[in-house]
C-alpha cells in the first residue's frame, strides 16, 4: 500500500521515484523518458548511460572536471560533481578574482574614462583599453568556459552539488544530459561597453550558465541557475547604465534542435532563457524545437522564454513575478511558434495581464489552460486587447500542435508539483 502512495504522489510530480530499497540506483545512467519533450524525438537523449567504467568520474575540483570533460570530447562519459566548484580557480585550486585576470594596463577606471559617451562618441570602442579588455577577457574565459560534449551526463550528486562562476557551452554538440546541479554566477569580470548612436548604449557580458549552440538532443533536468553570490542590481551604474556582469541563464542559439528542459529553476535574474539569437538567423527555420515543462521562474525580469523561429512547448511552469523592472514572461518574436498551456502566473498588483506577453515581429501564440494569481485569464485576448496599434497582432494558430509529452496536469496540480519538486536536490 506504501509503495502504491509513492507511485501516486510521484506521478503527480512528474518525477522518478524508487522504493527505499533501490536507493543505490545511479542517477548518472539515467536517461530521457519516452515521449518527455523534444529531447525524446528520433533516437532520444541517453547523454553518457553508454560510458564504460574508466569513464565514470566523481570530481570536487575545477582541475578533475576539466579532465573529465576531456576538452569536450564525443567519448561517452559520465560526470557527477560532489560539493562545490568554483570555475574561478587556478591549478593549485587557490581562488581567482577579477584583478587575477586584468592584464595589459586594463583599469575600470581607465575604461570608463576612454569610452564616455560624452568624449568617445557612438564609435565601436577601439584602442589601448579595449585590446587590455579583450586580453583580459581572454583570461577568464581560460578558466571559467567549460566545454561539454557529446554523449555525455553531467550530473551533480546528492542535494548540493554547486558549479560557480562557470559557463557550460554545449557547442555543435549532440546527446547531452545535465542534471541535478546549481549552476550559479557566470560573472563577467570584464563587459564590454556598447554605444548607441539612438541612445546611451549599454553594457554587454559574456557568458551564459548554460549556453547551447548547434547541440542537438540536450535534456536539462532538475537544475537550479542564478546569479547567486553577485546579483546584478547590487552592481553599480556606469556611463549612465547598470554595470551588468550576467548575461541568459539558459540559451538555446545557433541552430540547436530537440531541447527538453523540465523541472528546473530559474531565479533572481534579468534574461533567462533566449531561444534563437537573432531575426535575420532564418538557417534557425525548422530547429530551435524545445520543450519546457515543469519549471520555475522566480523573480525572473524578462525571456522566460523569448523565442525566434522555434516550435516551443511550454506546458505546466510556474512564474512568481517580483520587483518593479519586471517587464514580460513570454516573448514571441520573429516566427516563433510557441505552444503554452496550463502555466500559472503569480504577479503583485502593479503587475497586469497584459504585461505578460511581449511580441516583437511574432504573429502566433497558442495559449490555454493559463492561470493569473489563480484566476483564469486569456492571455492571446488580453495582448491583442491591450497592444492593438504598439503591437502586432497575435493569432492562436502556431501551425502545430505538441503529441511529445507525457501527463501535462491541470494548472492548479503543476503549481503545487512545482514549487515542491523543481530544482536541484529534488530528483527523489
Amino acid at each position: 500500500m506504501r509503495l502504491r502512495q509513492l507511485t501516486v504522489a510521484c506521478s503527480l510530480l512528474g518525477v522518478l521515484c524508487v522504493p527505499a530499497h533501490a536507493e543505490g540506483r545511479d542517477i548518472g545512467r539515467d536517461t530521457l523518458p519516452a515521449n518527455d519533450g523534444w529531447a525524446a524525438e528520433g533516437t532520444g537523449t541517453t547523454g553518457g548511460a553508454a560510458a564504460d567504467d574508466a569513464h565514470v568520474f566523481t570530481v570536487t575540483d575545477r582541475a578533475g572536471l576539466v579532465r573529465a570533460l576531456d576538452g569536450g570530447s564525443a567519448t561517452p562519459k559520465i560526470i557527477k560533481i560532489a560539493g562545490t566548484i568554483d570555475a574561478n580557480t587556478d591549478d593549485d585550486g587557490d581562488r581567482l578574482d577579477c584583478a587575477d585576470y586584468a592584464t595589459g594596463g586594463y583599469a575600470l577606471k581607465n575604461y570608463l574614462a576612454a569610452y564616455d559617451p560624452r568624449t568617445w562618441g557612438s564609435a565601436k570602442p577601439s584602442g589601448p583599453q579595449e585590446e587590455a579588455r579583450q586580453a583580459s577577457a581572454a583570461r577568464q574565459a581560460e578558466r571559467i568556459v567549460l566545454p561539454v560534449g557529446s554523449n555525455t551526463t553531467l550530473v551533480g550528486l546528492g542535494d548540493s552539488a554547486v558549479l560557480k562562476g562557470a559557463s557550460l557551452q554545449v557547442k555543435n554538440a549532440e546527446n547531452v544530459i545535465i542534471r541535478n546541479l546549481d549552476v550559479r554566477d557566470a560573472y563577467d569580470c570584464f563587459p564590454v561597453w556598447q554605444p548607441n548612436t539612438g541612445g546611451l548604449g549599454d553594457w554587454k557580458t559574456a557568458y551564459d550558465n548554460i549556453w547551447l549552440t548547434g547541440a542537438t538532443h540536450v535534456w536539462v533536468d532538475h537544475v537550479t541557475l542564478s546569479d547567486k553570490g553577485h546579483p546584478d542590481a547590487k552592481e553599480p551604474t556606469y556611463l549612465a547604465r547598470n554595470y551588468l556582469r550576467h548575461d541568459g541563464l539558459l540559451d538555446i542559439t545557433g541552430g540547436s534542435d530537440l531541447v527538453t528542459v523540465s523541472w528546473s529553476r530559474f531565479a533572481g535574474h534579468d534574461k533567462a532563457m533566449l531561444i534563437g539569437n537573432g531575426d535575420t538567423a532564418t538557417g534557425d527555420r525548422g530547429k530551435l524545437r524545445v520543450t519546457l515543462h515543469h519549471n520555475a521562474f522566480e523573480s525572473v525580469v524578462q525571456r522566460a522564454p523569448r523565442v525566434r523561429f522555434g516550435q516551443v512547448h511550454v506546458y505546466n511552469n510556474r512564474y512568481d513575478i517580483t520587483g518593479d523592472d519586471y517587464r514580460y514572461s513570454l516573448g514571441v518574436s520573429t516566427e516563433s511558434r510557441m505552444y503554452a498551456e496550463n502555466n500559472a502566473f503569480h504577479a503583485p498588483g502593479h503587475v497586469e495581464v497584459a504585461d505578460l506577453v511581449k511580441s516583437w515581429n511574432g504573429s502566433a501564440l497558442h495559449q490555454s489552460g493559463t492561470l493569473f494569481n489563480g484566476f483564469p485569464v486569456d492571455l492571446l485576448a488580453i495582448h491583442n486587447a491591450y497592444n492593438s496599434g504598439s503591437e502586432r497582432d497575435l493569432t492562436a494558430d502556431v501551425g502545430w500542435t505538441p503529441t511529445l509529452h507525457g501527463r501535462i496536469d491541470s494548472t492548479q496540480e503543476a503549481d503545487r508539483a512545482v514549487t515542491r519538486g523543481a530544482g536541484a536536490g529534488r530528483i527523489p
